[in-house]
C-alpha cells in the first residue's frame, strides 16, 4: 500500500516568510498566488508550507518518521539563516493511502449487499464511498480496482483496513472484460458486513 502523510504544527513565533524565501534555496513565495513560503526537500521527498504565523503544514511523505525527517530539516533550515525556533506541536494529523486491486470490482453489488457502510451515486462520483469502523476509515472504491483510503492516523491501520476488505472486494470481482457492472449482480455472496 503507498501512503502519503499529511503532518501539521506551529512554531514558537511568527516568520518574516518574504525574508525567508530570499535567504533559502528550493523556498519559494508568491504571496499573490498562495499565501505561505513553499519549501521543497528531496531526501525525504517533502513539500513544507510555512506561514507568516509560524504555522506549518508538511506533505508528501510516505511514513510518519519521513515526516518527522522534514521537520527535523526544516528546523536545521531555519537554523542556518539565524532563526533559533522551537516547536511548539507538532502531529501527523492523516494519512492517505492508496492500492491496486488489479482486478475490477462491481461497484452495483458492494453498494446493495453492503448498504449500512456505503454511498454510491456515479453520476455525482465514480467511485463508491465505504465508511468503516474499525479501523475508523473511509475507502473510495473504484470500477478499475484503485482504492484510496483516507483518515488514518497510522499505516498499520490502512494495512489493516485492506486486509479486512479485501476478501469483501474479492466476492465482487469482476471476472470478464465487460464494462457491463450489472451483469454480475445476481452472483450469491455470504454479505458479511465490515465494520
Amino acid at each position: 500500500m503507498g501512503s502519503n502523510v499529511l503532518g501539521n504544527g506551529s512554531l514558537d513565533c511568527a516568520l518574516d516568510v518574504k525574508r525567508l524565501a530570499q535567504q533559502v534555496r528550493n523556498a519559494d513565495y508568491t504571496p499573490r498566488a498562495f499565501n505561505s513560503l513553499v519549501m521543497r526537500f528531496q531526501s525525504p521527498r517533502a513539500c513544507v508550507m510555512l506561514y507568516r504565523s509560524g504555522k506549518f503544514l508538511i506533505i508528501g511523505t510516505k511514513s510518519p518518521e519521513e515526516s518527522q525527517q522534514a521537520l527535523d530539516k526544516l528546523m536545521d533550515t531555519l537554523q542556518k539563516v539565524d532563526h533559533t525556533h522551537k516547536v511548539l506541536k507538532y502531529q501527523v494529523a492523516n494519512i492517505v493511502g492508496s492500492a491496486d486491486l488489479r482486478f475490477r470490482v462491481r461497484l452495483e453489488g458492494l453498494a446493495r449487499e453492503h448498504s449500512r457502510f456505503c454511498t454510491y451515486e456515479p453520476e455525482l462520483f465514480p467511485g463508491l464511498i465505504y465508511r468503516m469502523l474499525k479501523p475508523k476509515c473511509t475507502m473510495l472504491v473504484f470500477v478499475s480496482g484503485k482504492l484510496v483510503i483516507t483518515g488514518l492516523k497510522t499505516t498499520a491501520e490502512g494495512e489493516e483496513a485492506l486486509c479486512k476488505m479485501f476478501p469483501v472486494l474479492v466476492n465482487f470481482r469482476i471476472l470478464s472484460d465487460s464494462s457491463d457492472e450489472s451483469s454480475d449482480d445476481d452472483e450469491d455472496d455470504d454479505g458479511d458486513d465490515i465494520e
